[in-house]
């Protein structure tokens, strides 16, 4: 496991430069086509390999970033898509990043108190949780934080397609309780029109009776939302759930 580094005291995570488009396709999981203002038509590296179920509709405003990196074969990175109540980040690289940063700032309550966060931490047989937090040997948090890009009629949802690493991730977790430790589902929303969270029964029934099963079994819910502009992206609030 890896002991996070020391990370700049900021509010949130700023983008670098974003460049508006018009999404034309979203293809191979990691392509997109946009179009650019000035007429030109691009590729851009879609840093998603989800579904990414109501938020990547052609015709839709997006932002982008460029790269003038010789090793990168794709210059331009997909980050935002403009929806009619939110902006959202599609871009799965940031969840963890943001927060990681914001629990060393204390931005949530809930996980407070601890000393060390160690990210990537291996468990059982060749698997790994995305952070832990640690005060001592015993005294540890196990987190597991998931990207939320749907949402409807005010709800997230999670997940977007049909995921068995997901479910995966909640037996593991289940495990680490049977050992002792404390465990947290992190399900990171990363716009701003949800009200409540809830697990995408619909997509994916299998998930959510896993969901329920874990939080029987004592594996603890978050659901935070953020505020994100053209900026930044930051933690904003805490999202009640609903089983």
């Amino acid at each position: 496991m890896n002991r996070m580094a020391d990370i700049e005291n900021k509010d949130g995570i700023q983008w670098p430069p974003l460049i508006p488009g018009t999404l034309i396709s979203r293809y191979k999981r990691f392509l997109a086509d946009v179009q650019l203002e000035s007429g030109k038509i691009i590729t851009a590296h879609c840093p998603n390999s989800g579904a990414m179920t109501g938020c990547s509709q052609p015709g839709r405003k997006v932002f982008i970033s460029f790269h003038d990196d010789p090793r990168r074969k794709l210059k331009y990175t997909w980050q935002l898509i403009d929806m009619p109540t939110s902006l959202v980040g599609v871009n799965t690289m940031i969840p963890n990043r943001l927060v990681a940063q914001s629990i060393k700032q204390g931005r949530i309550c809930d996980l407070r108190g601890y000393d060390d966060i160690f990210s990537e931490v291996k468990v059982g047989n060749n698997s790994r949780i995305d952070l832990l937090l640690q005060n001592g040997e015993r005294n540890r948090c196990y987190v597991e934080v998931k990207n939320c890009t749907l949402v409807e009629n005010g709800q997230a949802l999670f997940p977007d397609a049909v995921t068995s690493r997901g479910k995966k991730h909640l037996v593991e977790l289940q495990g680490l309780v049977t050992l002792g430790y404390r465990c947290v589902m992190f399900y990171l929303i990363q716009r701003m029109d949800a009200q409540k969270f809830s697990p995408a029964d619909e997509i994916d029934p299998v998930y959510g009776k896993e969901l329920r099963k874990a939080v029987f079994n004592g594996v603890e819910i978050l659901a935070y939302d953020v505020q994100i502009d053209h900026e930044q992206i930051r933690i904003h609030r805490k999202v009640p759930w609903n089983l």
